[in-house]
């Protein structure tokens, strides 16, 4: 996922004009993140965010890092570290940008990551405040795609998890398809991330229809 992600990222910021000392870092870590180097953009969104103290952005990076390396983590230690680190830079970004769609999202995975990790212990008390999440989300942002694909892939996840048909799921990902190719990033270094796994998440749902 996290290659998709930087991908997709990384092409943007390379369409950015202009150089300042923000831009050059954000590519950088960027670019880093994008060699797999998820501990060194971690921390140089951080040294960024310490800089651009207005700027949401930068700790929405460094939540969004560390997620992504804890999703792909075994160790209960290091993933505790990752999602805590991930944590405390959503809860500075909700500080600096409260009620933003893309944020809420981000705590969105926070709380689906510690699901992932351990669903016995997290899911019952989590699920319901990653649903509430969405629903949010979606009041503030009804066609974002990130809000739409997520809420439908979590809710996929549930039905698929107690044998309930997914269709309306896999419609609410086709839908975000739809709204990924019309969506126009706000600012530079805005959330992109996305399409390619709506697509491949659309793939399954039609391949389980045969």
């Amino acid at each position: 996922m996290i290659r998709a992600i930087t991908v997709i990222i990384l092409f943007v910021c390379h369409t950015v004009c202009g150089q300042t000392q923000y831009e050059t870092g954000m590519q950088k870590a960027f670019g880093l993140w994008g060699e797999g180097k998820s501990a060194e953009a971690s921390a140089l969104f951080e040294r960024i965010a310490a800089a651009e103290k207005d700027n949401w952005l930068p700790n929405y990076y460094v939540a969004l890092v560390n997620t992504t390396t804890a999703f792909q983590t075994k160790d209960k230690e290091q993933v505790n570290v990752l999602l805590t680190k991930a944590q405390e830079a959503y809860d500075k970004a909700d500080l600096i940008s409260p009620d933003n769609a893309e944020l809420l999202v981000m705590q969105a995975m926070i709380h689906t990551a510690w699901i992932a990790f351990d669903p016995m212990t997290n899911g019952m008390k989590l699920s319901p405040v990653v649903k509430q999440l969405y629903t949010k989300a979606k009041t503030l942002a009804p066609e974002n795609p990130r809000v739409v694909f997520c809420a439908a892939e979590f809710d996929m996840g549930g039905a698929a998890f107690f044998g309930q048909d997914t269709t309306p799921m896999c419609a609410e990902v086709e839908r975000s398809i739809t709204l990924f190719n019309n969506f126009k990033a706000e600012e530079a270094f805005y959330p992109q991330w996305g399409l390619d796994r709506a697509q491949a998440t659309l793939a399954k749902c039609n391949s389980e229809k045969k």
